[in-house]
C-alpha cells in the first residue's frame, strides 16, 4: 500500500515569502515519522504537535499501523524555520491516509501552528504569505482566525480563518462551510501613541521647527547639535506629529516588515509611520538586520518612518558606517555564505548629539570643561562621509527664560504644519510619479538634473557656493534636493536664490 499527497504552504525569508510544497508519503516499512527538507528544531518537533492535534480532533493520528511516514518540504535545499507548516503537514497526512475527502489543493495555501488540542495559533508573516499567494495565482489561503484580518489586507484572494483543525476539516469536506474573511479596511493614522508630543507644545526653537518641517516635507535626514536639555529629543519626537499619514501602499510595506519580525503585537496592520529609537548598546544585526535566522533590523522597522539616534557619537563606529549604504539606497543588504537578503529601509534619519563630552562647548551661558583635543576627538566620531549624507545639520541653542514663560506665544499647530507638508508632498508625488518615488530625498543625481531647473542667477549662486565651500558632489545634489523641498513648501514652481541659500545654510556644520 502506498499513499501520496501534496499541499502548499509558505516560508517567510526576511520580508519575502516563498512557496513551499508539502509532500506526504506513507509506505510499508518500520514505523517512523520523518520531516525532511532542511527543517530546523521547531519544525522537526512538528510531528509531535501534529500527532496530538490529529488525535484530539477526532481523526486517526500517525501510529504503528500507518507504517513509514515521510513529509518532504520542497525545495529541499532551502532552510525551513518556524511553525507555520503544522497545518499543511496535518492536511497532507489526512489526504495521504484518505481520512478526508479529496479536494483540489492546487489553488490553496495552508499556514498555521497547531496546539496539542487541535487549536490553531497565530504565526508571523501571514501578510507576506497572502501577498505571495496572490502573485502566484492562488485563490484561497487558510490561516488561524487571529491572522485572518491581516491576510485579508490583500485584495482578490479568499482568506479563511479557523480556530481549530476540526472546523477546517469540516469546511474542506463541505459539511460546515465557513465564510471567507471580508477585506480589511484600513484608515491611516498619524501615530499609535495618543500621548505624542505636539510640535506646538515646544517653546522657542523656531529654526529647529523650520528644519523639522523641511525634513518631514521632503524626507530629508537631520542632525541636531546642542547642549544638554535644549530640547533635541523632544523635537525629534515631535516630528511624528507633523508627518503625513502613510498611504495604503506604505501601510502594506510597513506591515509586511513588522509581520515578518513578529512585532504586530496583536494588531492586524501598522497604519502609522514608525518611530524607532534604538539604544547606543544595540548590536549591528539589531540595527542593520541579520542574525542566525535573518530578521529586519531597526533601520527596516523604521521603513517609511523615522529612525532617531540619540547621542549619536555614543554608537559604535562600525554601526554608524554601516548606515551609509542604506541611507543612499533605501535598502539593507544582508550577505551570507548561503544566501543574500534585501530588507527595505527607506527611513528619515534624525540624530542628536552634544558638541563635546561635557556637552557645553559653544554654550553662551555655561563654560565647557573639555580640552580642544577632547572636543575634536568627540566630534570626529561622526565621519565626514556620514555627515555628507545628512541634508540638514542645525544647532539647537539654549531656550531663554522669556520664551519659556511666555504664555501668549503665536505658534503654528501641528495640524497647520502637517497640512502644508501634505500639500508639498502631493506636489512632489505628481512631479516624480514617472520615477515611482514619493519624495525629493529619493531622487538620484540624474533625476535632479532632469527635474530641477535653475535660472541664471540661481545657477551662478550655486556655482559660487560650490567653489568657495568645497562641498562634495553628493553635497551639491543634496543642497539641490533640500532647496526643491523648500520651494515646494512655498508652492513655488521655480527654484530661486533664497531657496538655495536656506538649503545651503543647513549644511554649514560639515565645514567646521
Amino acid at each position: 500500500m502506498q499513499n501520496f499527497s501534496k499541499v502548499f504552504s509558505a516560508a517567510v525569508e526576511g520580508v519575502e515569502s516563498n512557496l513551499i510544497e508539502v509532500e506526504t508519503d506513507i509506505n510499508v516499512g518500520l514505523h517512523s515519522f520523518n520531516i525532511v527538507g532542511l527543517a530546523d528544531k521547531s519544525l522537526s518537533e512538528a510531528k509531535e504537535r501534529v500527532s496530538s492535534a490529529l488525535k484530539n480532533s477526532g481523526v486517526k493520528p500517525p501510529s504503528k499501523e500507518n507504517r513509514k511516514i515521510v513529509v518532504n518540504l520542497a525545495p529541499a535545499d532551502v532552510k525551513k524555520t518556524g511553525s507555520q507548516y503544522d497545518l499543511a503537514i496535518a492536511i497532507g497526512y489526512l489526504l495521504a491516509t484518505k481520512q478526508i475527502k479529496d479536494f483540489d489543493s492546487k489553488n490553496k495555501i495552508f499556514a498555521g501552528e497547531l496546539a496539542l488540542d487541535g487549536g490553531l495559533r497565530g504565526v508571523s508573516g501571514v501578510l507576506n504569505i497572502s501577498r505571495m499567494a496572490k502573485d502566484k495565482g492562488f485563490e484561497e489561503i487558510f490561516v488561524p482566525a487571529v491572522n485572518a484580518a491581516e491576510a485579508a489586507i490583500i485584495s482578490d484572494i479568499n482568506v479563511f480563518g479557523f480556530n481549530n483543525l476540526n472546523d477546517l476539516i469540516l469546511h474542506l469536506e463541505g459539511r460546515k462551510i465557513i465564510e471567507s474573511q471580508s477585506k480589511t479596511e484600513i484608515k491611516p493614522s498619524i501615530s499609535s501613541d495618543h500621548q505624542m508630543i505636539d510640535i506646538s507644545d515646544i517653546k522657542g526653537q523656531e529654526n529647529a521647527k523650520r528644519a523639522l518641517m523641511i525634513t518631514a516635507a521632503g524626507g530629508h535626514n537631520l542632525l541636531m547639535q546642542g547642549s544638554p536639555g535644549t530640547g533635541k529629543t523632544m523635537l525629534a519626537q515631535a516630528l511624528v506629529s507633523i508627518l503625513p499619514p502613510p498611504t495604503l501602499k506604505e501601510i502594506i510595506e510597513i506591515t509586511q516588515i513588522y509581520s515578518a519580525a513578529g512585532l504586530l503585537n496583536g494588531n492586524s496592520f501598522i497604519n502609522w509611520r514608525p518611530f524607532r529609537t534604538p539604544h547606543q548598546t544595540a548590536s549591528p544585526p539589531a540595527i542593520i538586520g541579520g542574525g542566525q535566522n535573518p530578521r529586519p533590523g531597526e533601520i527596516s522597522l523604521a521603513h517609511r518612518g523615522v529612525l532617531f539616534l540619540d547621542e549619536l557619537p555614543e554608537f559604535r563606529r562600525d554601526i554608524l558606517e554601516a548606515l551609509r549604504q542604506p541611507i543612499e539606497s533605501g535598502k539593507a543588504f544582508i550577505s551570507r555564505a548561503k544566501n543574500n537578503m534585501v530588507f527595505p529601509a527607506k527611513f528619515i534619519l534624525v540624530a542628536a548629539m552634544n558638541p563635546c563630552p561635557c556637552g557645553y562647548y559653544g554654550d553662551a551661558e555655561k563654560e565647557c570643561r573639555c580640552s580642544a583635543f577632547e572636543v575634536f576627538r568627540y566630534q570626529k566620531k561622526i565621519s565626514g562621509p556620514l555627515l555628507d549624507r545628512i541634508d540638514l545639520q542645525i544647532d539647537v541653542p539654549r531656550v531663554k527664560l522669556e520664551e519659556l514663560t511666555n504664555k501668549n506665544r503665536d505658534t503654528k499647530s501641528a495640524e497647520e504644519m502637517r497640512k502644508k507638508i501634505v500639500e508639498a508632498r502631493e506636489i512632489q508625488k505628481e512631479r516624480l510619479k514617472e520615477f515611482k518615488i514619493l519624495t525629493n530625498s529619493e531622487m538620484n543625481s540624474k533625476m535632479c538634473d532632469e527635474m530641477i531647473k535653475l535660472d541664471k542667477e540661481a545657477d551662478n549662486f550655486l556655482k559660487d557656493i560650490f567653489e568657495k565651500s568645497l562641498i562634495s558632489a553628493r553635497g551639491y545634489y543634496r543642497v539641490l534636493k533640500t532647496a526643491r523641498t523648500i520651494a515646494d513648501l512655498e508652492n513655488s514652481k521655480d527654484l530661486n536664490v533664497n531657496h538655495l541659500a536656506e538649503a545651503f545654510q543647513y549644511r554649514l556644520k560639515e565645514k567646521e
